[in-house]
């Protein structure tokens, strides 16, 4: 009954789903994809493919030393990656040319999962965090593909909305559908248990993205010179912000530059549509301002060097991390949950979050205990940390060490989860093998 009213309410609600892709420049390509109406082109060639599902640019970056190690291990498979957004797309083409081929990802209409499963003919499908799509994994569950779970975390608010009775006795056959679980802390491997998961099939594998190697030196594309900031110029970093952030944030740095008027501020918003609009802020507020781009093309106003620099480019916030006095990472001063606290971590630079921590609540536990990260909960409060940081070189290099010391200490989940894809994989192998040897049996002539 519940999967018929969810087919029910999909159909119903098709038209404002279509307008909403529509309405966000960064998922109208691919359209017809993700409705089932153009199949990829993308066709079996007899290799064994996996499926590899992602949301966006950031659990692309996830996966993809994953990716390069499955590839590696098994140069005889296909590998197609599935995003929802175009940035995710763009990540697919950048970090894994020759490794995976990207797919943007059909939306959970029967018709639409069905053809796209019909085409890629997928022997396993592994997804990263907890995009649990009903119709998708029950339509690969009665084709006997097996479905992994990687990296699996649930939130506060996406647990209490599933633990509702009549959405938990829907999504529990899906639970149990999937071949592992592989979860980020105890608390999302009891959460998924307390929802219908079989309690075999989960594991507490870690958090992969303690695993992502930092950028060698050919890489890095993006550094103070390029900017145009000075070396010993206090460089504050606010990534992957939201709307209010960035004006408390510009709110702090004026206040900041009272005393160090040299100090610079590198805005990186989550969403990249809305730099004009960040741009026209900072400008409001009587600062000097330019875009990453036009910096890049020599383009900015002649003489005069930005106090703030927009990130107006895609992949490039985890390398300027390195170049920060101190970081702020965004989606946490506002109830979005929290971004990557990782990233500027992984360079040795000290954390800065505000109390919305809800998607990265274990990460963010473990950089405060350790005293590598800080909480800030108003304008009053971020300053204070922002001027104390930069003031006390001792402490910052403390706290900067003590992240990164977090990082390396809580290393491991990604070859977890390889040897756990590994054994299903080299399972499948296993069976795939034995039927080969059955049909290929020769048969005794009778005398």
């Amino acid at each position: 009954m519940w999967n018929l009213l969810y087919n029910g309410l999909l159909i119903i609600t098709a038209p404002v789903i279509l307008v909403i892709l529509l309405a966000k420049p960064r998922c109208r390509r691919g359209l017809s994809q993700r409705f089932g109406f153009s199949s990829p082109r993308i066709t079996p060639d007899g290799r064994p493919l996996v499926w590899l599902h992602a949301v966006s640019l950031g659990e692309v970056v996830a996966i993809t030393p994953l990716v390069k190690e499955l590839h590696r291990r098994h140069p005889t498979h296909r590998f197609v990656v599935s995003t929802s957004t175009e940035t995710g797309r763009d990540a697919v083409e950048q970090r894994l040319a020759g490794m995976a081929e990207h797919l943007y990802a059909p939306i959970d209409f029967p018709w639409a999962v069905s053809r796209t499963i019909a085409r890629l003919r997928p022997v396993l499908y592994v997804f990263i965090e907890t995009e649990l799509w009903p119709n998708l994994l029950r339509h690969l569950s009665a084709l006997g593909v097996p479905t992994i779970m990687i990296n699996g975390r649930l939130s506060s608010a996406s647990f209490a909305r599933l633990r509702w009775r009549p959405v938990k006795s829907f999504y529990r056959s899906v639970l149990r559908s999937m071949r592992l679980c592989l979860m980020q802390s105890d608390r999302d491997a009891e959460r998924i248990i307390c929802l219908g998961a079989d309690p075999g099939s989960v594991r507490r594998t870690g958090n992969i993205k303690f695993d992502q190697p930092l950028p060698s030196e050919a890489e890095r594309r993006v550094t103070r010179a390029t900017l145009g900031i000075e070396e010993d110029a206090p460089l504050l970093i606010g990534g992957s912000t939201h709307p209010i952030e960035e004006e408390q944030l510009v709110e702090a740095f004026v206040a900041v530059l009272s005393r160090h008027p040299s100090t610079r501020l590198l805005l990186a918003p989550r969403h990249i549509e809305r730099v004009e609009a960040v741009e026209a802020m900072v400008r409001g507020r009587g600062l000097a301002v330019s875009r990453r781009s036009a910096i890049a093309a020599g383009s900015g106003n002649a003489g005069v060097k930005p106090q703030v620099i927009i990130l107006d480019s895609r992949g490039e916030l985890a390398l300027i991390y390195q170049e920060a006095t101190v970081a702020f990472v965004g989606g946490t001063l506002v109830p979005i949950g929290g971004h990557n606290l990782l990233e500027p971590a992984s360079w040795g630079k000290p954390v800065l979050f505000g109390p919305y921590t809800d998607h990265c609540v274990e990460i963010a536990a473990l950089l405060t205990q350790a005293g590598g990260g800080r909480r800030v909960t108003s304008v009053g409060e971020l300053t204070e940390e922002l001027l104390r940081l930069i003031e006390q070189r001792d402490e910052r290099v403390r706290m900067g060490q003590a992240a990164q010391s977090v990082v390396h200490q809580n290393q491991g989940a990604l070859q977890a989860t390889v040897e756990a894809i590994d054994g299903q994989l080299a399972s499948m192998e296993t069976t795939r093998s034995s039927a080969r040897a059955q049909h290929s049996f020769p048969v005794m002539a009778g005398r």
